[in-house]
C-alpha cells in the first residue's frame, strides 16, 4: 500500500539507459507492461542536466535509440515519450545492442554526461540470438552498473554473470504481470548508485534534517566544513565542522517551511575536492502526521503508526472503514503516543485509515493511507534446503494459500551482503550462493499478494567448514 508521502528521489545525478527487448519474441501485451514498469521505476526522479537523464535502446535486428539522454528533461514529457515507444519486432540481437549502449553512454551526441554514474537496466525475456558476455563485460569495465530484470525463465548462470555483482542485488526474475513487486526494491538499488557521489538530505522535519555525503576523506586526511543558510537570507550563514571520518550530520534548530542552501567543503591535505551543494526545505510546523505507516498486518488486525510527533498535538483520532463502503469506526489516542493497534477486522479486506492530529490551537490535520488485512493462512510452509556445493544451497518451499503474485526470498549472511530475490508464483525454489563455510545464515521466504506481503517463514542455515564433510544443517528460529 502507498503509505503517506513517498521519499524524494531528488538530489540524484546519473544517466539511466533502458535496454528494451523490442524483438518479435516479445508479445504486444508484455511490451506494454514493461513500458509501464519503466515509467513507474523512474517516476519519482527529478530530471534535468544536473539531475537524472534517461534514454532507451531497442533490442532488435539492429539496435535503435528511441531518444537521447538530454531530450526529455521533465516528468511529463518523459512519461509521454515512454508511452509513445513502439515495438520494432525483428531478431533479439542483444550483444549488438550492448555494444551500441557502450557508445551511447559516453557520447556527447547522445546527451550523456562525463563524470556522472551510469546505470543500465536490461529488461529481457531471457533469450538472445548473439553473445552478450564480451560487450557486457566491456560496459562493466567502464564503470556502468548493470541491473537485469528477466521476465522469462532465462539462464541463471549466464544472467548472474552478466549483471553487476552481487547478482542478488542486481538480478531479478519475475513474471511480467508481477513487475510492480520489484519496482521499489530496484529503484532503491539504482538510487544507491546515483546518489553515491552527491550531498543529499533525509529525515526532514519542521526543524531539522540529516545531511549525507560520500566518503571522500578519512580521519587522517582532512575534515569537512558545512555552511548553511536560508536562501532568502544568506547573510544568516552558519558553519559546522566535522572530522573526515564523518559521512552524515544532522542540522537542527531550523525554521519551518524554509529552504536552506547547504554547501559541503571537503578540506583535504592530500587532494582537492570540489564543494557540493544542495537545497533542502523544512516541513511546515503543524504538519503532523506527515507519514502514516501500516505494519504487522494479520487477518483480523494491523498496527498503525505515524510521524512526526509534536508537543502541540493534544490527541489523535483514527478513523477506519472497509473499501468500498461507508461504515466507519473511531479510535482516540493520547497526543503523547504515535501508534495503536486496530482489531476485530475482516480478513482479506482493504481499509481506509485516516489519522487526524488535534492541536492546542484547535486546528486539525489529517492524512490517510490504505491498509489491507491478510488472507487466512497466507503464509509459506515447509522451508527446506539442499546442498549445492561448498558455498551454495537450494532453498525450496511449499506454496502459500490464496492468489500469490510472487515470493520474496531474503538471505542475511553472517559474512557478506544480504540479498533479496523475487520470483514468480510458479517458482518454489532459488539458488543461494556466496555462503561462506563455517557461517550461520538466515533465510526468509515471504509470499507477495496484491495488497501486501503475507507471513514469511525463516530458517537458520549452517554451512559446514570446508574441512568437514559437505552438507548442511538448519534449525528453526527460536
Amino acid at each position: 500500500p502507498v503509505l503517506g508521502p513517498q521519499p524524494s528521489a531528488s538530489n540524484s545525478e546519473g544517466d539511466i539507459l533502458f535496454l528494451l527487448d523490442s524483438s518479435g519474441s516479445v508479445s504486444y501485451y508484455e511490451f506494454s507492461r514493461v513500458k509501464e514498469f519503466m515509467w513507474d521505476l523512474v517516476q519519482p526522479f527529478a530530471f534535468g542536466p544536473k539531475d537524472v537523464q534517461t534514454s532507451i535502446i531497442h533490442i532488435s535486428t539492429m539496435p535503435t535509440m528511441e531518444f537521447p539522454f538530454d531530450r526529455y528533461l521533465s516528468s511529463g514529457t518523459l512519461q509521454q515519450a515512454i508511452r509513445d515507444t513502439r515495438q520494432l519486432m525483428g531478431d533479439t540481437n542483444t550483444g549488438k545492442a550492448l555494444s551500441y549502449a557502450k557508445e551511447l553512454f559516453f557520447s556527447d551526441e547522445a546527451g550523456a554526461r562525463p563524470e556522472v554514474p551510469k546505470v543500465l537496466v536490461w529488461v529481457t525475456d531471457g533469450f538472445s540470438t548473439d553473445d552478450i558476455s564480451e560487450p557486457m563485460q566491456l560496459l562493466k569495465d567502464m564503470g556502468v552498473t548493470v541491473f537485469i530484470v528477466s521476465t522469462g525463465r532465462g539462464n541463471y548462470l549466464e544472467l548472474s554473470a552478466a549483471a553487476s555483482q552481487p547478482p542478488e542485488k542486481h538480478l531479478h526474475f519475475v513474471d511480467v504481470d508481477d513487475l510492480p513487486i520489484i519496482t521499489k526494491e530496484l529503484r532503491d538499488a539504482i538510487l544507491d548508485v546515483i546518489r553515491a557521489n552527491r550531498l543529499h538530505a533525509g529525515d526532514i522535519t519542521s526543524s531539522s534534517f540529516r545531511l549525507m555525503w560520500p566518503k571522500l576523506l578519512s580521519q587522517e586526511t582532512g575534515y569537512y566544513t558545512l555552511e548553511y543558510a536560508p536562501i532568502d537570507d544568506l547573510a544568516r550563514k552558519r558553519t559546522k565542522q566535522v572530522s573526515g571520518a564523518h559521512t552524515s550530520l544532522t542540522l537542527s534548530n531550523l525554521a519551518p517551511e524554509t529552504t536552506y542552501e547547504v554547501v559541503l567543503i571537503p578540506e583535504s591535505n592530500v587532494h582537492y575536492f570540489s564543494p557540493q551543494t544542495t537545497r533542502v526545505t523544512t516541513l511546515a510546523d503543524e504538519i503532523s502526521p506527515a507519514q502514516v505507516l501500516i505494519s504487522e498486518s494479520g487477518p483480523h488486525s494491523f498496527h498503525v503508526s505515524w510521524a512526526p510527533m509534536l508537543d502541540s498535538v493534544i490527541s489523535y483520532q483514527i478513523l477506519y472503514g472497509p473499501l468500498p463502503g461507508n461504515s466507519v469506526k473511531l479510535l482516540e489516542v493520547d497526543g503523547k503516543h504515535n501508534s495503536t493497534v486496530v482489531e476485530n477486522l475482516a480478513p482479506n479486506t482493504t481499509y481506509l485509515v485516516t489519522v487526524t492530529a488535534v492541536y492546542n490551537s484547535g486546528k486539525e490535520k489529517s492524512l490517510s493511507a490504505k491498509a489491507c488485512t491478510q488472507e487466512e493462512g497466507s503464509k509459506v510452509r515447509h522451508l527446506r534446503f539442499e546442498d549445492m556445493g561448498p558455498n551454495a544451497l537450494k532453498a525450496s518451499w511449499d506454496s502459500a494459500d490464496g492468489k500469490v503474485l510472487g515470493y520474496r526470498v531474503r538471505c542475511r549472511r553472517q559474512t557478506g551482503p544480504s540479498s533479496v530475490i523475487s520470483v514468480s508464483p510458479q517458482i518454489h525454489s532459488v539458488l543461494l550462493t556466496d555462503l561462506a563455510s563455517g557461517t550461520t545464515n538466515k533465510v526468509c521466504v515471504k509470499p507477495m499478494y496484491k495488497n501486501q506481503p503475507g507471513k514469511g517463514l525463516c530458517r537458520m542455515v549452517y554451512m559446514q567448514p570446508a574441512t568437514e564433510a559437505q552438507g548442511y544443517k538448519h534449525r528453526q528460529r527460536p
